[in-house]
């Protein structure tokens, strides 16, 4: 009913750039609060970034003042643009938005099968 397609995840070395994609299709009524989580090799999943319907945005410490969050809400998509790329950014990073069908009175959380990134010279 809902996808979440993920996008531009790979190997960078350190001090490099990706941008990743996430775009939600399906019978989308609304969408609400958008996200990107990540999944060390160690570690548990954390929240990297989220940003709301307002375009009001929250970061990791950890990511602050070198990722970016945005979205387009004309294609239910969410961004992570992410700069100055550290080992310790590895791993895999998944999606998350909040979503109200055409078919549900209250918005459900979804999430996408994840996109590695790898940081490493």
């Amino acid at each position: 009913q809902v996808q979440l397609v993920e996008s531009g995840g790979g190997l960078v070395q350190p001090g490099g750039s990706l941008r990743l994609s996430c775009a939600a299709s399906g019978r989308i009524f609304r969408t609400n609060a958008m996200g990107w989580h990540r999944q060390g090799p160690r570690n548990q999943r954390e929240l990297v970034a989220a940003i709301t319907g307002s375009g009001s945005t929250l970061y990791a410490d950890s990511v602050k003042g070198r990722f970016t969050i945005s979205r387009d809400n004309a294609k239910n998509t969410v961004y992570l643009q992410m700069n100055s790329l550290k080992p310790e950014d590895t791993a895999v990073y998944y999606c998350n938005v909040n979503l109200v069908l055409y078919t549900q009175l209250f918005g459900m959380d979804y999430w996408g099968n994840g996109t590695l990134v790898t940081v490493s010279s």
